[in-house]
C-alpha cells in the first residue's frame, strides 16, 4: 500500500511544479516535501522525478504514479461525496414480517414503489426467530415481530396490535362454543397455529377453552400457504386462529364464522432493527408507510 499522504504531496508537486510553492500550499516545510517524495520513490522502487538544480522533470515511472495519485484523489472525493447521499425515496430496504402482515403490507409497498421507482422493498415472510436472526446477521434492515426480543442487541419499538380471531365453519354461528365442539370440529393446522391458539385460549376469557390441550386437538388439515388456510374452513372442515388482517384479504370471509371472544385478544406488534445501527432516510420512509397502513386498518 502506498502512503496516501506521500501520493498527495507528489501529485501536488507535479501540479505546482516547485518544491517551495508545494510546501507553502500544503503547509509543510520544503525538507518535509522532499522526504515524502523520497519515501514514495523508495516504496515504488523507482525514481519519480529527475532533479536539475532548482527544477525537476517527471520520469516515465513518475507519470504513472502521478496518474494513479490523481485517480486515488478522484475516487476518494467520490466516496466522500456519496456519504452525503441519503435520499428518502431511493435505495433498497429489506423487510421481514409474518405472512399475515406481508399480505397486508405488500400492496401498500408496491404502491409506494410505483410513486418512487428507485425505492425498492425486499419483503420476506418469516417466523419471529428467523426475523431476529436475519436482523442480527445483517440480512434484514427492519423486522416486524409479535414478541419483543429478550436480547439487548435490538432496538425495539411497539407500533400496534393485531387482533386474533377464532374462525369456524358457518354452521357454528349462534351456537354455544365449547371445548367439546372444538374437539369435534378439528384443527386446520398451519405453521403459526400453536402460537395463535395458545395466545387466544389464554386471553379470550373463556375458562373452558383455556383448559384445552392444543396437542390433543385432532388435526383435520394442514397447509402452510397463508391464502389457503381458510379454504377448508369455508367448506366446513375444521377451525383455526389467525390475525384479523388475514380475514380482511380473504375471498372466503363470507363463508366463515368468527366466534366473538368474551375478551378481545390482541397480539402486540413490534418494529425491530439492529441496535446502534443508524437507519437511512429510506428506511424511515418505509416505516412511516407501514405505520400509516396499520393505523388505517385499526
Amino acid at each position: 500500500m502506498l502512503n496516501l499522504n506521500w501520493l498527495h504531496t507528489f501529485r501536488t508537486l507535479i501540479e505546482v511544479g516547485h518544491f517551495t510553492n508545494t510546501a507553502e500550499k500544503l503547509y509543510m516545510t520544503q525538507p518535509g516535501v522532499s522526504q515524502h517524495i523520497k519515501k514514495l520513490e523508495q516504496a515504488c522502487g523507482h525514481s519519480l522525478i529527475k532533479r536539475e538544480k532548482k527544477s525537476f522533470e517527471i520520469t516515465e515511472q513518475g507519470q504513472r504514479v502521478y496518474d494513479y495519485a490523481v485517480q486515488v484523489a478522484l475516487t476518494q472525493a467520490k466516496l466522500l461525496d456519496s456519504l452525503h447521499f441519503d435520499d428518502p425515496y431511493a435505495g433498497t430496504c429489506k423487510l421481514s414480517c409474518s405472512g399475515a402482515l406481508a399480505l397486508q403490507l405488500y400492496p401498500t409497498l408496491l404502491t409506494l414503489q410505483i410513486n418512487y421507482p428507485e425505492l425498492v422493498t425486499h419483503l420476506e415472510a418469516a417466523p419471529n426467530d428467523k426475523i431476529l436472526n436475519d436482523i442480527q446477521n445483517g440480512k434484514v434492515d427492519i423486522g416486524l415481530v409479535t414478541q419483543a426480543p429478550s436480547a439487548n442487541g435490538f432496538h425495539v419499538e411497539r407500533i400496534g396490535t393485531e387482533p386474533l380471531c377464532l374462525i369456524l365453519p358457518l354452521r357454528y354461528k349462534d351456537k354455544v362454543l365449547t371445548a367439546a365442539s372444538l374437539q369435534e370440529c378439528g384443527l386446520v393446522k398451519h405453521p403459526d397455529a400453536e402460537h395463535y391458539l395458545s395466545l387466544y385460549f389464554d386471553l379470550c376469557g373463556n375458562s373452558e377453552l383455556s383448559k384445552l390441550n392444543i396437542d390433543e386437538i385432532n388435526t383435520v388439515s394442514y397447509v402452510n400457504q397463508l391464502n389457503q388456510i381458510l379454504q377448508p374452513i369455508s367448506l366446513g372442515i375444521g377451525f383455526t386462529v389467525l390475525p384479523q388482517s388475514v380475514l380482511s384479504h380473504s375471498s372466503y370471509r363470507d363463508k366463515l364464522y368468527i366466534s366473538p371472544p368474551k375478551q378481545a385478544v390482541n397480539e402486540p406488534l413490534f418494529l425491530v432493527h439492529k441496535r446502534n445501527r443508524q437507519l437511512a432516510r429510506r428506511h424511515q420512509t418505509i416505516k412511516n408507510k407501514i405505520l400509516e397502513q396499520l393505523k388505517a386498518n385499526d
